[in-house]
This record gives structure tokens, C-alpha cells and sequence, in this order.
């Protein structure tokens, strides 16, 4: 993915009053937390809070694709979100809906910026109509290479593992493949990630600090960032913070 990303115009990112960085990750992914609590402290319901944190996702999405961020992914829906309540669950399917509709009819912005979007998860149990949204949205941004902007929705990272575990072992099963021959590319190619570069930086707002099944295996060198920021207020000041943070972190990767 690297080679053919190309970076923001120097003019653009002057006129946009985007700062410089001596290191930028390139990868960056976001757990989008906190909607609920934004909204419980407001006395409001719930998915009033994934209505401004939508809006939120949009703001630092574009945000971070000015910075130069080559890839980004956003913790939208997981695996264990099905056991919230109802109501819940159908304002945050609905408002993933309306972002599918949205970006659909800006394809051309969309193909402009070289934006590629990516739908990373279980597309079992999400309502019909949206997996055929994904599908369209994927395929028509899929030769796109400047922005990759990834959200994983049902998407839970042992989930993924086992997954490409059970890939495996049918591939040995059929004579496809030795088990000699099994390596960590092997696992790689076979997650929801597959050609895209580990995440550099994990950012998670709200005041949690943990992972809860986000990129499990990609994030074994992750840098990490935690914020008590809950997400529908995270701005792009506390996005630059974290970035500023990784330029300072001194990533030996297990060397000296």
C-alpha cells in the first residue's frame, strides 16, 4: 500500500493551517467511545449519543486524511454491541445506513480525495439492505490508494482470528498448504486487514484503557493513546495531541 499513497499537497495543507510532523503514523485506528455516557450525562437516550459521535467521525475522518494519516480505522459496531438494547442497536444500524446513503452520493468527492473504503467484521446479522450497501461502496472505491479509511462494524478481533484459523485448517485439510508453511504472513493474509499496515497508533477516548477486542492481532506493536475525552467531543486539538504524542515515542520494536 505505501508507494503509490500520495501525501497532501504542501499548498492545501498550508491554506488548511494543518501542522507538520517530524513522523506521522500510518495507520491510526479509533475506538469511537463514550456516545452513551455523553448522552446519559445530558439526560438524554442513548443513541442520541451515536448521533453526535457520528457527526464526530465524520469531523476527525476528513480531519486526519488533511494530516497525511494514510489509513484509518474506526471502531464502529463489535461483536458483543448486539447485547445492548434494542432501541440502541436500531439507531446505531440506522445511522450506519444513512452514512452508506451519504457516501454513496459523495462517490465523486469520494474518488476525488482517493478515498477507498473498507468494511471490516462479520457481515452475518447486519440487515440485508446494508451488506449490499457495503458491498456497492467497497467495489466501486476499491482501485482507490491515497486514503483508506477502514470501519469495522460486527467486527470483533478473537472473532477475526478464529476465522483465519479455520481458513487454515481447511487449507491443510485439502492439501493446500503444510503445516511447516504456516507463519505470521499466513495469519495476515487472512484477516479482515489484509494488505494494509499494522496500526502504528490506537487512539481510545472516554477513559477506558483497553483494547476490548479491537485489532488483536495488528496491534501487537501498537502505540497507544488514552484520553478522558468522551468521543462525541473529541476534537481535532485532542487528535493532533495524540499524534503529537507518537511523534515523541520512541518505537524500538523489540530491538535497542
Amino acid at each position: 500500500m505505501g508507494s503509490n499513497l500520495l501525501p497532501i499537497n504542501a499548498l492545501e495543507r498550508n491554506m488548511k493551517n494543518i501542522p507538520e510532523f517530524s513522523v506521522l503514523p500510518k495507520h491510526v485506528g479509533i475506538i469511537m467511545d463514550g456516545n452513551g455516557r455523553w448522552a446519559k450525562q445530558r439526560n438524554l437516550p442513548r443513541y442520541k449519543g451515536h448521533i453526535e459521535g457520528a457527526k464526530t467521525f465524520r469531523k476527525i475522518g476528513e480531519f486526519a486524511a488533511d494530516v497525511g494519516v494514510k489509513c484509518l480505522t474506526f471502531y464502529a459496531f463489535s461483536t458483543e454491541n448486539w447485547k445492548r438494547p434494542q432501541e440502541e442497536i436500531d439507531a446505531i444500524m440506522a445511522l450506519f445506513r444513512d452514512y452508506l446513503i451519504e457516501a454513496e452520493e459523495r462517490s465523486a468527492e469520494n474518488e476525488e480525495k482517493g478515498i477507498q473504503l473498507r468494511f471490516l467484521g462479520d457481515r452475518k446479522g447486519i440487515p440485508e439492505d446494508i451488506v449490499a450497501m457495503m458491498n456497492h461502496i467497497e467495489s466501486m472505491s476499491s482501485d482507490k490508494s491515497k486514503v483508506v479509511l477502514n470501519i469495522a462494524v460486527n467486527y470483533g478481533g478473537r472473532h477475526e482470528i478464529a476465522n483465519a484459523v479455520r481458513k487454515i485448517a481447511e487449507k491443510v485439510r485439502n492439501g493446500e498448504m503444510d503445516i511447516c508453511d504456516i507463519d505470521e504472513d499466513t495469519i495476515s493474509d487472512l484477516l479482515y486487514t489484509k494488505g494494509l499496515p499494522d496500526p502504528d497508533l490506537i487512539i481510545r477516548p472516554s477513559g477506558e484503557c483497553r483494547l476490548s477486542n479491537f485489532l488483536t492481532y495488528q496491534s501487537a506493536y501498537s502505540e497507544l493513546w488514552f484520553s478522558d475525552v468522551l468521543w462525541p467531543d473529541f476534537t481535532e486539538d485532542d487528535f493532533l495531541e495524540a499524534l503529537r504524542e507518537f511523534e515523541k515515542r520512541n518505537r524500538r520494536f523489540g530491538g535497542v
